[in-house]
């Protein structure tokens, strides 16, 4: 009996040990679980009570990244209003970059005057080289076609023709995401001309000046 007391004291005394063992790594397993819960990130707040979206802005918000400008995998909007040789030019250009210095930008304008007015829409090749700070210069070309429309006055058909460009520009980066844009083109009309035979070639300059809205998209 003696032996057998002393075997059923031993298996209580494991039995007790391993209890207490689980309740240990119970206890570290849920500590472990409730550090990311303390050490969360604590948001930001504006003046007006709101919690920012993006903290950043709210702590400064005409701040720039350190470095060279990052253009990789950047989508950008750019409402630009400006002139076409004598005429105005209102134009929307929305840009994607699959790399740091090649980007390309799709064009849709309008080119009102008094006669006749134009729509233009072209596809646009932008090179550049990134570099720190606000400002940010580029080089394009482009190839495109204007549709010319006759005014009221005029019983006309439209007229189709293809358009040529090559300029360059300088964006003015306020925060990394806003950038004011403006670029000077030099734009090459094909054309024909009555009792003239061949192409007639229409050259214009294209000043534009606008805000370039830039977000990244995740492959």
């Amino acid at each position: 009996m003696t032996c057998a007391r002393r075997l059923l004291a031993g298996f209580a005394a494991l039995a007790l040990a391993a209890t207490a063992a689980r309740a240990q790594v119970a206890t570290t397993d849920s500590a472990t679980v409730m550090v990311p819960a303390d050490t969360a990130a604590v948001p930001v707040y504006r003046k007006d009570g709101l919690e920012a979206l993006v903290p950043e802005l709210a702590v400064n918000a005409y701040s720039l990244a350190s470095g060279p400008r990052p253009f990789l995998n950047r989508l950008a909007v750019t409402p630009t209003l400006g002139t076409l040789g004598t005429e105005r030019l209102f134009m929307v250009r929305i840009a994607y970059n699959p790399n740091s210095w090649l980007g390309y930008e799709a064009e849709l304008g309008h080119n009102p005057s008094q006669a006749v007015h134009a729509i233009l829409n072209r596809l646009s090749l932008i090179v550049r080289r990134p570099v720190p700070g606000r400002l940010q210069p580029y080089v394009t070309a482009g190839y495109g076609m204007t549709v010319v429309l006759p005014g009221r006055s005029v019983n006309a058909d439209a007229v189709t023709k293809n358009m040529l460009t090559m300029g360059g520009g300088l964006e003015l980066y306020v925060r990394d995401d806003l950038a004011l844009r403006g670029e000077m083109r030099r734009s090459t009309v094909f054309g024909r001309q009555a009792n003239r035979e061949g192409l007639v070639t229409y050259d214009y300059v294209e000043q534009t000046l606008g805000l370039s809205f830039y977000r990244t998209i995740r492959p």
